[in-house]
């Protein structure tokens, strides 16, 4: 009878499983297989052609740029989320979800929308050069858009509640009583977060690190409509050669290239983060 139950158990833990394969099967490796054949297919036979193509410093600039674009957006949503959501969960417990609901509230807009609001904002005509202007503050229209500082702006702002959920969810789970016992062992409050606090938090800042840096990395929407035409980031390359050039090979084989530079990048910075925590310990 106990075989029976183990064996039930085993087939119903697999029979739970297969929605998860199929839609992995389905949405990420057919059509990765299907990238991977056009990057080696630009004719009739298979060839290299696509990549040796990519071999040129303007492609290798694209990816730096991109890889220091996303690595400045999840730096700068984690410290501009950690202080808040820290805040809300140890001293505003009793309106935190509250709180939570309406720092969400905005991004339940539509994705472009929001970054398509701010070009009304940061425009020549728009509104804070003209509150600028009517006070006197400046003569003339600053250009606010068009540049790397407008995209890293829009990005920070739209990529905030991949941050702010993951942190929330890590320290609102933290237990006050270890806090209260590293205060009765005599640890003031900067020696407690330091600890105690920020090493349990750990697990929420790599996942809201992983949770920014990865769709920020490829994309597209928000450097094309506030970076201009010129401000080239793997996303706006990539749809460029698909839509707009209908190069399909060499589009394909950028894709490939691109994602095996953030996947290596990614696996270093695992492990850099690794050494730090485990340096860390050595030195507590």
């Amino acid at each position: 009878m106990d075989n029976v139950k183990k064996l039930v158990t085993q087939e119903l833990s697999f029979a739970l499983a297969i929605p998860a394969f199929l839609w992995q099967l389905i949405f990420l490796c057919v059509p990765l297989s299907i990238i991977i054949y056009f990057s080696v297919a630009p004719g009739a036979f298979l060839s290299l052609s696509s990549y040796v193509a990519l071999i040129h410093f303007s492609y290798v600039r694209v990816i730096a740029r991109s890889l220091l674009l996303a690595t400045a957006t999840a730096l700068i949503t984690l410290m501009l989320s950690y202080p808040i959501v820290y805040y809300i969960v140890r001293h505003l417990s009793y309106i935190r979800k509250h709180l939570l609901v309406l720092l969400m509230l905005p991004f339940l807009t539509n994705f472009l929308v929001l970054a398509y609001s701010w070009f009304f904002l940061l425009e020549r005509d728009g509104l804070i050069n003209s509150f600028l202007m009517r006070f006197s503050f400046i003569n003339e229209p600053l250009s606010l858009i068009y540049n790397n500082g407008a995209v890293l702006i829009v990005m920070c702002y739209c990529y905030l509640p991949f941050m702010i959920m993951p942190l929330y969810v890590s320290l609102e789970k933290l237990d006050v009583r270890l806090l209260e016992a590293s205060a009765d062992l005599g640890a003031n409050a900067w020696q407690t977060f330091v600890r105690v606090t920020l090493p349990l938090s750990f697990p929420g800042i790599k996942t809201g690190l992983l949770l920014v840096f990865v769709p920020a990395f490829g994309e597209f929407a928000i450097p094309t409509l506030l970076g201009g035409s010129k401000f080239l980031v793997v996303g706006s390359l990539i749809s460029y050669y698909f839509f707009v050039a209908r190069n399909n090979s060499l589009g394909a084989a950028f894709t490939i290239v691109a994602g095996i530079v953030l996947f290596l990048f990614l696996i270093a910075l695992q492990k850099g983060v690794t050494c730090f925590t485990s340096v860390m310990k050595k030195r507590e």
